[in-house]
C-alpha cells in the first residue's frame, strides 16, 4: 500500500465531460481525462482492503458484487500510485485482455464494491484503468507479443465481440492457430457496432485487432457462418470451434399497429448511424434519421440510453424513452446494503443530453405501449400509452406489471426505437452446428462449463449465459479458452483470474 493515507488526503476527482449542448454536436468520445499525476494520485486513494471486494466477482442478492475478471485492482493501483506505469499495465493485463473496452464502456462493478465508496467516494477505478491502458500504448508496453511456440493446432472462433476476441486472444498466445470469422465487415461485434462511437470510438477496436493480427490471429470479415460458409467444412477444417454469437434476437413489443412503418429495432438503428458514420460522415444517408421527428423509445436500460443519445445528435424533436419498471430510489434503500451493486437511480449521458435540450428527464416510468397508430399511408403518427402497476398474478402468485385502466394517453411519434433486451441465440446459427439450446434459447452446456453436445464445438459469451456485460464477455471468453486448450493439450497454463 503506497499511501496509507491517501484515501483521507485526497477527493476523488473524476474525469471530466464536455458539456451537453457541446459534444452533442458531434459523435466523439466526450471525456476528458485526467493529467498523469493527478491519475497516479487518485490511485492513492485505494485503501490495499483486507477482503479487496472490488475484484471479488461475487454474487450477491442474485447481483454481481465486484470484478468479474477479478482484476488485480489493489495491485495495479498501487503500481500507478508509485509511477511504476509498466508493471501496472502487466498486473492489469494479466486477467484483462481488452483495458481499452472496459475503461470506456463497463459500469464499474468494481467501484460499486469498494470499500472507501462504503464511507464516502469510492476510488475512480476505472479511469485509473483507463490512464494505464493509455500509458502503456503510448509507450509501447501494449506493443504485439508474438507466441514463440505453436503447437500446430487449429481453432476457429465464430463471432468477434469481446467473448470471440479474448478467446482467440487467449489460444494464439498458447500458440494455436486461430481464426476468427465475423459476418459483418468490421471486427469487434456489438463493440463496434452495438455501442455508439461517442461511448467507444471505433479506432479503439482497430487498434487493438491491429496488435492482435501482428500477433498472429487470422480474421475473416463479411462471412455469415451458416450462410457463407458451411459448418461441416469447418468442423473438417478445424481442431476445435468456439460460437460466440451474441444473443441477438431482440425481445419485440406485440401491439396493435406493430406494423407500421417506422418502428425499429434498437441494436438495428445503432448499426445503422455507426456503419454511415464510418463509411462516409453520415453522408450516405444509410441510416434511420431521427432528424424533426418524436421519438419514442421503449427501454430504459443502456440501450435506450444510447438512442436517446444518438436520436439528440440526429436533430430529434423531441425524445421520450418508456421504462416499465418503477424510478428507483436516489439512494440506498436498508434492504440494499454495500457491497450489494447499488439499485439506485441513474441518470446517462443520454438523459443528461435529453435534460440539457429538452429541459426534462426523458424518461416515463411504469408504462408501456398499448397501440401504435398509423396515418393513412401506414406511417408511424403516435402512440397510446398507458401506465403499469405492480400486481400479484392470480394463476401465478407472481408479481407481475399490469396496466391501470382508465390511465391511456396518446403522445406523438413518427420514430419508435424498441431496445427491450434480447431473448438468446439466432435459430440458424445453432441449427447449422446442431448444438442443443437451453429453456432461455442460450447455447446449452454443462453447468460451468463450454463444451456443447457437439464434439469439439464450444460456446462462450452472450450465446451462452445470455444478455450480458462485455466485462462478463471476456471473462468467459478466457474460461472458455482454458477449457478448448485442455481439450487439445490434456493440460492448460492459461490464466482465467
Amino acid at each position: 500500500m503506497g499511501k496509507p493515507t491517501g484515501f483521507i488526503d485526497y477527493e476523488r476527482v473524476n474525469a471530466r465531460s464536455e458539456e451537453p449542448k457541446e459534444r452533442i454536436l458531434n459523435y466523439n468520445e466526450f471525456h476528458v481525462f485526467l493529467s498523469n499525476e493527478e491519475q497516479q494520485k487518485q490511485a492513492a486513494r485505494c485503501m490495499d482492503c483486507g477482503v479487496p471486494f472490488c475484484q471479488s466477482g461475487m454474487t450477491i442478492a442474485g447481483m454481481t458484487s465486484g470484478c468479474p475478471l477479478h482484476n488485480l485492482i489493489p495491485e495495479w493501483n498501487d503500481l500507478l500510485y508509485t509511477g511504476n506505469w509498466e508493471q501496472a499495465y502487466n498486473r492489469l493485463h494479466k486477467t484483462n485482455n481488452f483495458p481499452e473496452f472496459t475503461s470506456r464502456v463497463c459500469p464499474a462493478l468494481c467501484e460499486k464494491a469498494c470499500t472507501c465508496g462504503h464511507w464516502g467516494d469510492a476510488v475512480s477505478v476505472r479511469d485509473n484503468e483507463h490512464g494505464v491502458i493509455e500509458m502503456a500504448y503510448e509507450k509501447g508496453y501494449a506493443a504485439p507479443h508474438v507466441p514463440r511456440v505453436h503447437t500446430g493446432k487449429k481453432v476457429a472462433v465464430i463471432g468477434s465481440g469481446p467473448s470471440g476476441l479474448a478467446a482467440a486472444d487467449q489460444l494464439n498466445q498458447r500458440g494455436h492457430s486461430v481464426t476468427v470469422y465475423e459476418r459483418e465487415d468490421r471486427v469487434g461485434g456489438l463493440l463496434m457496432y452495438g455501442i455508439p462511437n461517442m461511448k467507444l470510438e471505433k479506432h479503439v477496436i482497430d487498434r487493438k485487432i491491429a496488435v492482435m493480427e501482428a500477433e498472429g490471429v487470422k480474421f475473416v470479415t463479411s462471412c455469415n457462418v451458416g450462410t457463407d460458409i458451411k459448418a461441416a467444412d469447418l468442423l473438417k477444417e478445424y481442431d476445435r470451434i468456439i460460437l460466440c454469437c451474441g444473443a441477438k434476437n431482440p425481445r419485440d413489443i406485440k401491439a396493435p399497429g406493430r406494423d407500421a412503418k417506422g418502428i425499429y429495432f434498437a441494436v438495428d438503428y445503432l448499426t445503422q448511424t455507426t456503419k454511415s458514420l464510418l463509411n462516409s460522415q453520415l453522408k450516405d444517408g444509410k441510416y434511420v434519421s431521427a432528424k424533426g421527428r418524436n421519438v419514442v423509445i421503449i427501454g430504459g436500460g443502456d440501450t435506450g440510453n444510447d438512442c436517446v443519445g444518438t436520436a439528440i445528435r440526429q436533430g430529434a424533436k423531441s425524445v421520450v424513452q418508456l421504462e416499465m419498471m418503477p424510478c428507483p430510489p436516489a439512494e440506498r434503500t436498508p434492504d440494499n446494503p454495500w457491497p450489494e451493486w447499488p439499485k439506485v437511480l441513474k441518470t446517462d449521458y443520454g438523459q443528461e443530453e435529453a435534460i440539457a435540450v429538452f429541459g426534462k428527464d426523458p424518461r416515463i416510468y411504469q408504462t408501456t405501449v398499448k397501440e401504435f397508430h398509423k396515418d393513412k399511408n401506414g406511417n408511424l403518427s403516435g402512440l397510446t400509452i398507458v401506465s403499469l402497476e405492480s400486481r400479484k398474478d392470480e394463476k401465478t402468485g407472481r408479481m407481475v406489471m399490469a396496466e391501470v385502466t382508465g390511465t391511456e394517453k396518446k403522445i406523438p411519434a413518427e420514430l419508435v426505437l424498441i431496445a427491450a433486451g434480447f431473448l438468446g441465440t439466432e435459430d440458424y446459427i445453432a441449427k447449422a452446428f446442431g448444438v442443443e439450446l437451453n429453456q432461455r434459447t442460450n447455447v446449452a452446456t454443462a453447468p460451468g462449463g463450454y463444451a456443447t453436445n457437439i464434439k469439439n464445438v464450444f460456446t462462450a459469451g452472450d450465446m451462452h449465459r445470455g444478455q450480458s456485460l462485455v466485462v462478463w464477455a471476456i471473462r468467459e471468453g478466457r474460461e472458455a479458452a482454458r477449457e478448448v486448450d485442455e481439450s487439445l493439450m490434456g493440460y492448460s497454463y492459461l490464466s482465467i483470474q
